[in-house]
């Protein structure tokens, strides 16, 4: 909601709204950076909808039970969804791109936003993650960018069903796997958005995204690999760093150009070459693109380090399904060192569709001397049926011969991983869906830099 509000203020209108994460006290920084850019904020009470001729706009996680939208039916307020509104938006605009997939789509976003901006084309970019880039002391919540240019970026959403309203001009799809909506469903609605496209960038190093590259018009197709010769953008010669990877992007048919990244990782490679389609798709040269995306900073809780103390690194990530876990685990194993792993669900459905998943990502993608520490799901209100929990999947990861403990609360385990951590380790703390967890990250640097006992 964040980035929509800011890019609707930036168009003059006049801009309030409530948040349960305000009236609980969690990250009190980021509601004083909308008050200072003219955004008035009410309690969840209902108290900030008392004109019927408001545009009260909810995400698919607020509850229809919550005061404001009780309020805005008795007054007869107009209720959207926030997908309906960006969706508007976006499809508004004279070249509209759309970032989908299941993984990697706020960072192909920021790159693609960066590339846009670098190249001069004074891009609109709307994120579900703060981009570093665009960060300044006056900015800290970076998670949108409002240009004069044509182009509106925007990651865009399956698990709620909302891709559905989007009209992408380029459309982007990362890759394809379980996450909210079983594979049936996540096939049509990717299928649906990449069809009305008129350029469509697709992954040939994903199984989903390969059967739906055979099923598009192949005069609308753009691909790109980090294995297949065939693809329209090839990345090879990977070399990893501690500090990025480097490789050469190959354009079908023409002269490789030598790319740096300063973001870590393989699957970091595979989104700075959908970035790069894209970009060439909007009319950037390879060579603008390779340029600029070697500035590309990253985006906020992707594989960030927080700091480290007493030869211990803490790293703050967001991934939470198996496949941006898995990613995070193998790029960290490049390079040695123990991993204590605290995983925070973001949420008991996820848990509960994707338990047996989770077991085998944690499974197959720790090392025998890592450790896995889990605190029950994130929850902060709402019904929600709770029947599995971390302590199953704690228990199917331990049964498969990796170490793992389970915990009711975050407190207790970080006073687990703290009594773990020894010099040389790398303690990642990995989750969604709540902003507390760079808290929680912090407070354990501050922790392990303290005095000894």
């Amino acid at each position: 909601m964040l980035p929509l509000a800011l890019i609707l203020r930036a168009k003059g209108l006049k801009v309030s709204g409530s948040d349960r994460a305000r009236d609980q006290g969690r990250t009190p920084q980021k509601f004083e950076f909308l008050q200072q850019r003219g955004i008035t904020l009410f309690p969840q009470d209902g108290s900030g909808v008392a004109d019927p001729e408001l545009i009260v706009v909810t995400s698919t996680a607020v509850e229809s039970t919550i005061p404001d939208v009780e309020a805005a039916r008795r007054i007869g307020a107009k209720l959207i969804l926030r997908a309906e509104l960006l969706a508007q938006l976006f499809n508004a605009a004279p070249m509209a791109i759309g970032v989908a997939g299941t993984s990697g789509k706020s960072t192909t976003t920021g790159m693609i936003g960066w590339i846009l901006h670098r190249a001069g084309l004074d891009p609109t970019v709307m994120n579900g993650a703060v981009m570093s880039n665009f960060v300044t002391p006056d900015a800290l919540f970076a998670s949108a960018i409002v240009g004069k240019g044509e182009i509106f970026v925007s990651e865009v959403d399956e698990s709620d069903g909302s891709i559905a309203r989007y009209m992408p001009h380029i459309a982007v799809i990362n890759n394809i796997s379980l996450d909210h909506k079983s594979l049936d469903e996540l096939r049509t609605l990717f299928r649906d958005f990449a069809v009305k496209a008129r350029t469509i960038v697709l992954n040939l190093d994903n199984d989903e995204t390969v059967a739906l590259a055979a099923n598009v018009p192949a005069d609308r197709l753009l691909t790109y690999s980090l294995t297949k010769s065939r693809a329209n953008f090839l990345g090879d010669n990977l070399v990893p760093a501690r500090d990025g990877i480097s490789l050469d992007v190959r354009e079908r048919g023409g002269e490789p150009a030598h790319v740096k990244l300063a973001v870590p990782g393989r699957h970091n490679v595979a989104n700075a070459l959908a970035a790069i389609a894209a970009a060439r798709a909007a009319g950037v040269s390879l060579d603008v693109a390779a340029r600029a995306i070697e500035g590309f900073a990253g985006v906020r809780r992707r594989l960030e380090t927080v700091g480290t103390a007493n030869d211990i690194t803490i790293i703050d990530d967001f991934a939470h399904n198996p496949d941006k876990i898995a990613a995070t685990l193998a790029t960290l194993h490049d390079f040695p060192g123990r991993l204590l792993v605290m995983f925070q669900p973001h949420g008991f459905g996820p848990l509960r569709l994707m338990k047996d998943a989770f077991v085998d990502c944690f499974s197959e993608n720790l090392h025998t001397d890592d450790i896995l520490i889990m605190p029950d799901p994130v929850y902060f209100g709402g019904t929600v049926e709770k029947t599995v929990t971390s302590t199953d999947i704690v228990a199917g990861v331990e049964a498969r011969g990796r170490a793992a403990f389970a915990f009711p609360d975050r407190a207790t385990c970080g006073t687990k991983l703290l009594a773990l951590a020894k010099p040389g380790d790398r303690i990642v703390v990995m989750g969604a869906r709540d902003d507390t967890l760079t808290q929680f990250a912090n407070e354990l640097l501050a922790a392990i830099g303290g005095p000894k006992e």
